[in-house]
């Protein structure tokens, strides 16, 4: 079915990503791959075409545009060049809302302009050794010095935690922390105290870095509390609609593009003196995945197109999460069973379907497990 989300301003747009992928990105991705790291310089290069801060405001050096079909775009794209590495989504659609909403205008002028010309790269740190989606077991703490927070604790699974220059952290302000005892912080690279550990080895997305975080004694400036104290958990929940809708975004662009390759592949290969796509068992499995493909799609175009709506509040917080788990689902779903099709050339890793098998699992995982978004999605309706 025609797609009818776009404008012609989101298709030139999508044409810019496009060639920015094709000069700064997949020229050099093997090499990121093996480094377990993208390089400052594709930050900078997208900074300067234009990439980060798209809905940042113009006098910081963004875009100026909040519209989410440009957002949707770039994951889309970066889905389909099988580049999840340079983690631009993570840093315009994750952590830029926390920055435009609830920064001050020192802090604003301090960090936005860095953000938007790739100088300053950002990660949220949340999840703990002992803490996953459960925000209640956060046990990072932050006490009360005056002039300044004294931060001690540590973050894993930090994503762009080696290259970061400036990480939000979440951590206990009150003894209880909780719901009502969360703040946000914003450490800054350089920081006495605040220390990084490994550069995890993930079994997908090799070039996108992830890590663990250390603070000791970290002696955070009052002037770098972000939004309300104790308000974190607010300020998570509201931001989280977004997220996950971004993830849902890359799920089913993700599984629509190794349709695409496993259609062409299946045409081409031949098994018993005839193309595998003559096969019936080929074509129900081609069938099943197209028809789940094109009702996914529609269901997650009206999701961006309500949240893209300025005359609405956005999408809300239920319908985020059915968008991220069946989404996110599907594309599972899609990338094993076009793996299989692929037969023994599936399994080896120079081939598109292998690499998108593993860099995409991460996605019913990050930013709210399958199982918490029907957790949420259950509680609406039954309570």
């Amino acid at each position: 079915m025609k797609r009818t989300l776009y404008t012609d301003d989101h298709e030139a747009f999508r044409g810019v990503v496009r060639t920015f992928l094709e000069k700064e990105v997949l020229p050099h991705y093997a090499q990121w791959e093996k480094d377990g790291i993208v390089s400052r310089e594709a930050w900078r290069a997208a900074g300067r075409q234009g990439l980060l801060g798209i809905a940042v405001d113009e006098e910081y050096g963004g875009g100026g545009n909040p519209d989410f079909r440009y957002a949707a775009v770039l994951a889309e794209e970066f889905t389909r060049a099988a580049a999840p590495g340079l983690a631009i989504g993570l840093h315009n659609d994750i952590i830029g809302p926390y920055l435009t909403k609830l920064a001050t205008d020192e802090q604003k002028r301090r960090w936005l302009p860095g953000f938007c010309s790739g100088e300053i790269v950002t990660a949220i740190a949340m999840t703990e050794p002992g803490a996953g989606s459960d925000l209640q077991g956060i046990r990072t703490t932050a006490e009360d010095h005056g002039d300044h927070w004294v931060l001690n604790g540590s973050k894993t699974f930090i994503s762009n935690g080696i290259l970061a220059d400036l990480v939000v952290v979440v951590a206990k302000t009150t003894p209880e922390g909780g719901a009502h005892g969360l703040s946000l912080l914003v450490v800054e690279r350089g920081t006495e105290g605040f220390e990084r550990g490994r550069n995890l080895d993930k079994i997908g997305q090799k070039s996108q870095d992830t890590a663990e975080l250390f603070f000791n004694d970290v002696r955070v400036p009052k002037e770098n509390l972000l939004g309300e104290l104790n308000g974190a958990f607010v300020h998570l929940m509201t931001n989280l609609a977004q997220e996950r809708l971004a993830i849902a975004v890359a799920g089913i662009a993700g599984a629509e593009h190794l349709l695409e390759l496993t259609t062409t592949y299946v045409k081409e290969r031949e098994a018993f003196g005839r193309p595998l796509a003559k096969l019936q068992h080929v074509r129900f499995e081609i069938a099943e995945m197209a028809t789940e493909c094109a009702v996914t799609r529609a269901f997650v175009d009206r999701c961006i197109a309500e949240h893209a709506d300025p005359a609405g509040l956005g999408l809300d917080p239920v319908n985020a999460s059915m968008a991220k788990w069946w989404a996110t689902e599907l594309q599972k779903r899609v990338a094993d069973r076009c793996l299989q099709l692929h037969g023994g050339y599936g399994y080896m890793s120079e081939f598109p379907v292998a690499r998108a098998f593993t860099d995409g699992r991460i996605q019913t995982i990050y930013g709210g497990t399958t199982e918490i978004m029907k957790e949420i999605i259950g509680r609406s309706l039954l309570t």
